[in-house]
């Protein structure tokens, strides 16, 4: 008895000392956060000898809670994070003792996660909270004393939000301490998504800083922050970190006390404060899986800013080199020009620095300099290799192009979260046919380059004024992306020209915004769901590095650290696309208003104060007007006769679904015989039941339609709905049969079989491919749109969608007898809408717009009937006038003549701007515009207003365009002879 009484009293006196020594070297305001485990902490004090022989204390480990002590080591808290960062840490909270812990010559480390992130639903009641008044009081004093600047107004949705997020935090943390998480949360939010900060403590030679990120990498984040903290010689004594949503997306708010190595604070300005917010803002650029960050960044070799240029040199090239050469040029052989030899990637990053960084006053002889040393260096690359030299030299020249028509940049910008690069589009010309020869043979009016951590693109513009979507190609692996990667240039290209030719009509010449979303490693159970997350991420990061460079005063770019060699406004106009949802669009408009580009909220055709196409379906108003045309040339009028059509794209999209509803609505006698989506195929051969489909149209994909409703020999099979057997993947197929509705499963081979013949084979008189991907119709498949008896499955196709078939295979296919009218023509309508909703942005106040929206709306889709119906009828005319000649010839001379006018008519104004207003001119503009803004005088009176340029874009559109679609072109020129001779050799 009396052993075990002296063991209990040994005990008591351990665990006395214990908690002596915890008090005292131990920051007070870990108990407090501590509060809410009392268990942990008696266990610490109990235990903690046990640190001498062992590596850790658990201190809990429950589902949603995991505690530990540890001993202070170095990569202890990088071992940590790496084995627990892939569960989604809600809090992390890391505590240092400022001492050697008793008998040791370590200190004592703890760290606490929470693994307990809540999703947007969960936050979003945040009105029906209640929260404590007192514990509300004594945060919002702390707020008023410490953050002058918060603004009280947002403090109570900023306090139920964070509560519902993690109500334990609110309860047990000391008062200043939510209320730097409030502070930091506000601040991310009015900043564009990035804020950092820094203040001293009352501990000495201990900074405060704090770092919050909107939308946050969802892997190994705070594990790259602790990196930062570490290769700048900071040590970090204590951090709180909190993850949580706002209900519409994600935060990461983190609070670190660190301690410079070297000794002294981290002083605001400072140039270790810089190099710090560099670094951190850079995470948002540079992946921690890249090679250049685990072997580059983690060893010293090169910052992360040098590493994150390096990423983008090697995406630029490779995207430029492979989409022709892909064999030759592919990503693992552009990686290894740069990894394989880092002094040259540094080398090129020096040169890039002398030409773009601010801080550099005589760029001119600097760069030439260097300049001349890197050609030197590349030209003398030599390896003794030969074939492996001539590629990474190739590459090394396209990097160099790269730099040397960049003519701005937002690289040295430091509140960033993607890289812009807006490039002179000469560097095509001496990049040379070798690697442009699969590209259209134009060359654009500009090329811009995005580069963020999860994906990259392009922006390719054909005039100064440009309009085109902005689509994201989402890749779920390895394979989708490096195929994606290998085509995105070129897909950019190909799709930026077609739309300048479709946008013939308009005053916006034609462009394309498309980047690559790489979601390869969000493979897991339950990750799916942070791809919608990644994906806002990208698109938000790279609309604030667009607004970066071509955000303008006085025609130079506004920020001071972007050095601009363009030196012009450059107002261009962007759409919505494919992976661009409302929520992005609509915050797309709102940021540009708030950050002041030219064009406010006109960049973006809006859900809410603009026309949706959806809603009025107004690209498929102009391909049913075409179609319309094109089958009365067949001799087929589809508002009387019975006829047929096939398409792709299902019922709940924008062209396709629209195009049915109008279909339904208008022909009475159509037979729709084929519909094929993303979730199934339906093939009826007496057309789709009418009464079934219309209850789907726009609200359900194809899935939805009842098998139950087939005529005999129809069937539907389905993506949707798959099943495992072992091993094997099936797909459901349903057949209407004389006895009723059959069902069988086939496998992944008949399925993919059958669902792509489909739009080959199906029998009708139309084929309106409304969905699907480009070049789904190329030259080496065409020949299976014949059938059996060689003649085609429809006599007329109208492309709702773009690129849908190669220009290889429209001619091909013509050749045997075809009408097509492509996407340049037949689908036109949908940019012509827009046009018009910036047109209503520019000239109207929203409160008149959304007064106005439904007769302005009328006004304009009258014109999308008549410009749908101009170019139809012209088409044809020409083709019967000049049987030799084809309909997509025909629409492509159409758009290169009234883009060649438009181009001359433009530099004519250009350079005489007093004609604009001029009540002949003024005319011509006004007749561009919808009837409401046309005839109203407080609205007609409003041009003048117009930025001068789109008064030169309006003339040279109308003008243009009017010339070929009303011109008589032997009456013109002979009017232009008349005038010549009247004018030089008067009588």
């Amino acid at each position: 008895m009396c052993a075990i009484r002296a063991g209990r009293t040994s005990l008591s006196s351990e665990i006395a000392e214990n908690r002596k020594w915890l008090k005292q070297e131990v920051n007070p305001f870990f108990f407090k956060a501590m509060q809410d485990e009392p268990e942990a902490l008696k266990l610490l004090e109990r235990e903690l000898a046990s640190l001498r022989h062992n590596r850790r204390i658990i201190l809990a480990d429950r589902e949603k809670t995991l505690i530990f002590a540890r001993v202070n080591e170095p990569g202890s808290l990088y071992d940590a994070l790496r084995q627990y960062q892939d569960k989604e840490i809600s809090y992390a909270m890391i505590t240092h003792s400022e001492g050697a812990m008793p008998g040791m010559d370590q200190a004592l480390e703890i760290q606490r996660f929470e693994f307990d992130r809540k999703k947007n639903g969960e936050v979003r009641g945040w009105r029906d909270v209640e929260i404590p008044p007192a514990i509300a009081q004594r945060i919002a004093t702390k707020l008023k004393r410490n953050y002058p600047q918060f603004d009280m107004r947002d403090f109570d949705r900023l306090l139920r939000i964070l509560w519902l997020n993690n109500e334990g935090y609110v309860r047990v943390s000391v008062p200043v301490r939510v209320a730097q998480v409030l502070h930091l949360l506000q601040k991310a939010s009015q900043t564009g998504g990035l804020y950092i900060y820094v203040e001293p403590t009352t501990f000495p030679d201990v900074s405060r800083v704090h770092f919050a990120v909107t939308n946050p990498p969802e892997k190994e984040f705070l594990l790259q922050q602790m990196e930062v903290f570490n290769r700048l010689g900071l040590g970090v004594t204590r951090a709180y970190c909190l993850n949580i949503t706002d209900g519409t997306q994600p935060y990461f708010l983190g609070t670190f006390y660190v301690r410079k190595r070297s000794g002294g604070s981290i002083e605001p300005g400072s140039p270790l404060f810089l190099a710090l917010q560099q670094e951190l803002y850079n995470t948002q650029i540079i992946a921690t899986k890249s090679f250049t960050y685990r072997e580059f960044v983690t060893t010293g070799v090169m910052t992360g800013e040098e590493a994150a240029l390096i990423n983008a040199f090697i995406a630029f090239c490779h995207t430029n080199l492979a989409h022709n050469q892909p064999d030759r040029f592919g990503l693992d052989d552009v990686q290894a020009a740069f990894h394989s030899h880092p002094e040259m990637a540094l080398q090129l990053v020096k040169l890039f620095w002398s030409r773009f960084d601010p801080e550099i006053k005589d760029h001119k002889s600097l760069y030439g300099s260097i300049l001349e040393e890197t050609l030197g260096t590349v030209e003398g690359y030599n390896t003794g290799h030969r074939y492996l030299d001539e590629v990474r030299r190739s590459i090394y020249r396209c990097c160099l192009l790269f730099i040397t028509h960049t003519l701005k940049t937002n690289f040295f910008v430091p509140e960033k979260q993607a890289l812009s690069f807006r490039l002179d589009p000469a560097y095509l010309t001496e990049l040379g046919t070798a690697f442009t020869s699969d590209l259209p043979g134009v060359l654009p009016f500009r090329v811009t380059f995005f580069f963020s951590r999860y994906g990259f693109g392009y922006h390719v513009g054909f005039s100064d004024i440009a309009r085109g979507g902005w689509r994201t190609v989402i890749s779920r692996n390895s394979d989708d992306f490096i195929t994606n990667s290998n085509t995105i240039f070129r897909e950019t290209f190909v799709l930026a020209h077609t739309q300048h030719l479709k946008n013939k009509d308009i005053y916006e010449g034609g462009s394309k915004l498309a980047m690559v979303l790489d979601a390869g490693d969000l493979q897991r159970s339950g990750e799916r769901r942070m791809e919608e997350g990644r994906l806002y991420k990208l698109q938000h990061s790279v609309l604030h590095a667009f607004l970066d460079i071509f955000i303008t005063k006085n025609g130079i770019a506004k920020l001071p650290q972007v050095v601009d060699y363009y030196r012009e406004d450059e107002p261009i106009e962007l759409g919505p696309d494919e992976n661009m949802h409302d929520s992005m669009i609509e915050n797309i408009a709102r940021v540009s208003k708030q950050r002041g580009y030219i064009l406010g909220i006109g960049i973006m055709s809006s859900k809410k104060v603009g026309i949706n196409h959806k809603e009025y379906g107004v690209t498929s108003t102009g391909v049913v007007k075409f179609a319309e045309i094109t089958m009365a040339e067949l001799g087929i009028d589809i508002y009387r006769d019975p006829f047929s059509v096939k398409l792709t794209g299902g019922p709940n999209g924008d062209v396709a679904g629209n195009a049915m509803r109008i279909l339904l609505e208008r022909a009475p006698q159509v037979a729709i015989r084929l519909i094929l989506d993303g979730t199934a195929a339906l093939y009826d051969p007496q057309g789709a039941d009418r009464k079934e489909l219309s209850r789907i149209l726009l609200s359900q994909d194809l899935e939805a339609f009842s098998p139950e409703m087939l005529h005999e020999g129809g069937f539907m099979i389905f993506r949707s709905g798959s099943k495992k057997d072992g091993l094997r993947q099936q797909y459901r197929k349903v057949t209407r049969t004389a006895k009723g509705v059959h069902e069988e499963w086939i496998s992944t081979d008949e399925f993919s079989r059958e669902y792509a013949s489909l739009p080959f084979k199906v029998k009708a008189d139309l084929f309106i491919p409304a969905g699907g991907r480009p070049e789904t119709i190329d030259k080496d498949n065409w020949q299976d749109y014949l059938l059996e008896d060689g003649t085609p499955s429809t006599a007329a196709i109208v492309e709702g969608a773009n690129s849908f078939i190669t220009p290889e295979a429209r001619l091909a296919l013509q050749k045997e007898g075809v009408i097509i009218m492509r996407d340049a023509s037949a689908n036109k309508c949908g940019v012509i809408s827009s046009s018009y909703e910036i047109i209503a942005n520019l000239l109207l106040s929203e409160e008149e717009f959304l007064a106005e929206k439904e007769r302005y709306v009328r006004d304009v889709l009258e014109i999308l009937e008549q410009r749908a119906a101009d170019e139809a009828s012209l088409i044809l005319k020409r083709r019967r006038e000049t049987p030799a000649l084809i309909c997509t010839e025909i629409s492509d001379s159409l758009s290169g003549e009234i883009n060649a006018h438009y181009a001359s008519i433009f530099r004519f104004f250009q350079n005489r701007p007093q004609l604009c207003l001029q009540p002949l001119y003024r005319r011509a503009i006004l007749s561009h515009l919808p009837r409401m803004l046309r005839e109203e005088p407080k609205y007609s009176r409003r041009i003048r207003n117009l930025p001068q340029k789109y008064l030169f874009a309006i003339l040279a559109a109308e003008i243009g365009s009017s010339l070929v679609y009303r011109g008589d072109r032997e009456a013109d020129f002979e009017a232009s002879i008349r005038g010549h001779l009247q004018r030089y050799f008067p009588g």
